[in-house]
């Protein structure tokens, strides 16, 4: 395996050929998770933490699944009731988490940044679990995972992501994975909701959801993440909805056999028709869920390989 990564903490530092490593690992996963025994010892002796400062049902549950099913002792980490919330410094619960030595750390944060503050205050592995507007690396590679098994490929395809671009770290760490395996990615989003800047990512903007969703392979739709808005980013969620929720007739303009993605979790009738989001024949959501179980496992486990390896290392330096 090429991956040589000592954290996950976003797709901007990963090579093509890690991300290939990720996935052909993942696929093994996959064909793993779909036995009636589900069990490996990849990580037995190693202790994982989840350590969750936004709520999210779908990732913690899919990072805690994957680390269990290799084999780890895990530990979801409350934050509601933890000592962050009595006016402890995030160095000083780095500082503490490290005396207890655990091997893999899997952190969701709502500051930019504050993911890889940690990683460089302790001596584990670090996952990012999605870090304000920053990344969110796993969505990325399981979205990656996704659109080749249904493809074939995850190069040369027409990639269009539609919606709240401005507030999301799923789209930013898309547009970078797409980009570095040599896809054409479209943005669509209205003005409002398209961050400045965006073009540098050497990505295609739109306004107008026809236009932008013509001969697209893959539609990729975002949530409407109202929490992190503090102003009048759209007139209403009816009149978002028709100018820039999926249906039918906006679908139609994609090419025939486009898929339909979205990260989760979805808001019906605002972002995506319901009868779109069901569509056996587009819609590979639920298959996103499945391949999120698969890609945490492969993460965690080339990181438990680097850990390892960096250990042993270490200790081969120690007797010398």
């Amino acid at each position: 395996m090429a991956f040589r990564a000592r954290h996950l903490l976003g797709i901007e530092h990963l090579t093509p050929e890690d991300i290939r490593s990720v996935l052909d690992l993942a696929e093994t996963y996959v064909d793993l998770n779909r036995r009636t025994v589900k069990q490996s010892d990849v990580l037995a002796g190693m202790t994982q933490i989840n350590m969750f400062f936004e709520n999210s049902t779908r990732t913690q549950a899919s990072f805690e699944l994957a680390g269990k099913r290799l084999g780890a002792d895990v530990m979801n980490m409350s934050v509601a009731q933890s000592s962050v919330k009595k006016g402890e410094t995030l160095i000083d619960t780095a500082l503490t988490l490290n005396a207890m030595h655990p091997d893999l750390l899997v952190v969701r944060h709502p500051s930019s940044g504050a993911v890889n503050l940690l990683a460089s205050k302790v001596n584990c592995a670090v996952l990012n679990a999605g870090d304000g507007r920053h990344e969110h690396p796993t969505q990325a590679l399981l979205d990656a995972l996704t659109i080749r098994r249904a493809k074939g490929r995850i190069q040369r395809l027409t990639v269009a992501i539609c919606g709240d671009v401005a507030h999301s770290r799923v789209a930013r760490s898309n547009l970078i994975l797409l980009g570095k395996m040599e896809n054409r990615v479209r943005l669509i989003a209205p003005p409002t909701l398209m961050p400045p800047g965006v073009q540098e990512f050497g990505c295609e903007i739109f306004d107008d959801m026809r236009a932008g969703l013509e001969g697209a392979d893959v539609v990729m739709m975002l949530r409407l993440q109202k929490e992190r808005m503090d102003g009048g980013f759209i007139p209403s969620e009816r009149e978002y909805f028709h100018r820039y929720g999926l249906d039918g007739d906006k679908l139609s303009c994609a090419r025939p056999d486009a898929i339909v993605m979205h990260p989760g979790p979805m808001n019906r009738g605002v972002e995506i028709d319901g009868e779109i989001a069901d569509d056996i024949n587009r819609s590979v959501i639920q298959e996103q869920v499945e391949m999120g179980v698969a890609v945490r496992m492969a993460c965690m486990d080339l990181l438990a390989r680097n850990l390892r390896a960096e250990r042993g290392a270490q200790a081969v330096g120690v007797m010398v």
